[in-house]
């Protein structure tokens, strides 16, 4: 991407190719939720409740995707969801999304920074997490005040690297799976036979959606194509192609990934403390592979953050270029960052220091349940929106073959990606260690409600006044 200049009012430049889009989604999509809430999901769901829930989480992918295909590339803005919003649903709506969307990157932050400090007590068990948290917090934030010029093609590498690591780590899982890597303890290879140790599904039904919201935290990140669509060379051509793409690629490098972590991880050893990868890689035989998953991981979950506080820094610049946020918040240094808007975005990275006083593992469930709920909505948003596009574009008299794009199976489509969306949501209020994402997250849409109204007034009426 390209930070804007000086002046907030220059538009971005269309400087993103197909492979920067397609990598950064999937770069963005390949972090703290697949490399460690698998743990949690697969320790609540067991094995092929967890395989259940990650294709329910495709489908609702697929679902939402294909709705923003078709309203980014007949509108192609950056910062794409809350503008949607705001013209199709109300521009209340638009603002409050704006906000759940700077949320749920800011937020991530704080599961990021927990997430790393737990890959170093790998290497470091008796340094507290939350020193760890601090050090990156620092590390990130610094980063992102030098400069964001080579933001898209930096991602781009790294994304490469994640890519790489998720195929090998399914290549040799497999391996091991079916006995062709032997064990590290010389046991027999399992099979598959830990898909089914506890009962095809040992809790029931109500565990797979307790952990939607949890599914979908790990798929969030596929919605930065539509964020970075304004600053696309052709969109028209190029957006459906990396939604295409990005969908299939995160398929079957999810489903593959879980199946391979469910093999291998009994549901009574996983948990979020120590990534799955890394326990995989402590069963197989092959000297120094857990060392070099567990560096990888940790590079690709700061690769994950620097991408948030970027995300975040941009929505909070996009809403002050509106005027719905006072005007410092647009203001940029001579490099082009807008250092304002960055500082506060780092708030969320703070919480991660909460480790000090909580438990670590307490503190990353909740982090990442506030951070799913709030990129749910968005979804919920963009399904709604999509809709209301389609609905329109038809009363407006315009015909079907105007659309460049169009999502199949209308209105199907936004309508049970909606719906299935909403029971994430709900499924949060039936675990403890996940409920606290509605008593923030539901007080935050008020807030936000509340806050346009309040703004919106103040500013027509000095508008009357003038």
């Amino acid at each position: 991407m390209t930070q804007p200049t000086q002046t907030s009012e220059t538009p971005f430049k269309r400087t993103m190719k197909v492979r920067h889009l397609v990598m950064l989604s999937l770069g963005g999509v390949i972090g703290t939720g697949l490399f460690f809430n698998t743990g949690y999901i697969i320790s609540t769901t067991g094995a092929a409740g967890t395989l259940l829930a990650y294709l329910i989480g495709a489908l609702v992918v697929w679902l939402v995707m294909v709705c923003l295909g078709e309203l980014s590339v007949a509108m192609p803005e950056t910062g794409a969801f809350h503008v949607y919003a705001a013209r199709y649903l109300s521009p209340a709506t638009g603002y409050t999304v704006a906000w759940l969307y700077w949320l749920t990157w800011t937020v991530a932050l704080g599961s990021s920074f927990t997430a790393a400090g737990f890959c170093m007590q790998y290497w470091f068990p008796q340094v507290p997490v939350w020193i760890w948290c601090l050090v990156f917090c620092l590390a990130i934030y610094l980063l992102n005040t030098i400069s964001t010029r080579f933001f898209a093609e930096g991602e781009f590498w790294f994304s490469i690297v994640k890519v790489v690591t998720v195929v090998a780590f399914i290549l040799l899982g497999a391996a091991a799976i079916f006995g062709f890597i032997p064990m590290k303890d010389g046991s027999a290879a399992p099979g598959l036979s830990n898909l089914t140790a506890h009962g095809w599904l040992p809790h029931g039904i109500l565990p797979i959606i307790m952990t939607m919201v949890a599914v979908n935290f790990a798929f969030s990140g596929t919605e930065l194509i539509g964020i970075a669509a304004g600053e696309t060379e052709n969109p028209q051509r190029v957006l459906p192609l990396a939604i295409r793409t990005t969908v299939a690629r995160l398929i079957i490098f999810f489903v593959g990934t879980v199946l391979v972590l469910a093999a291998l991880i009994p549901m009574d050893q996983a948990g979020i403390v120590k990534s799955p990868f890394v326990m995989v890689f402590e069963k197989i035989g092959i000297p120094w592979a857990a060392d070099i998953i567990n560096f990888v991981i940790l590079t690709a979950i700061l690769s994950a953050a620097n991408s948030g506080l970027y995300a975040s820094g941009r929505m909070l610049w996009s809403l002050a270029n509106e005027n719905t946020l006072p005007r410092c918040f647009a203001r940029v240094n001579k490099r082009g960052v807008p250092m304002l808007a960055l500082t506060v975005s780092m708030l969320g990275g703070v919480l991660a220091l909460l480790s000090s006083v909580i438990a670590p593992d307490t503190v990353f469930v909740a982090l990442s349940a506030i951070s799913g709920f709030a990129v749910v909505a968005v979804w919920l948003s963009i399904c709604a929106s999509h809709y209301m596009f389609r609905r329109r574009h038809l009363q407006e008299g315009k015909g079907l073959e105007e659309l460049v794009y169009r999502a199949p199976l209308y209105p199907l489509t936004p309508i049970l990606g909606f719906i299935l969306c909403l029971v994430a949501c709900a499924g949060l209020a039936f675990d403890p260690s996940q409920r606290i994402a509605l008593w923030c997250g539901i007080p935050f849409v008020l807030l936000c409600y509340a806050a346009y109204h309040l703004t919106h007034k103040r500013l027509a009426a000095a508008e009357a006044e003038s």
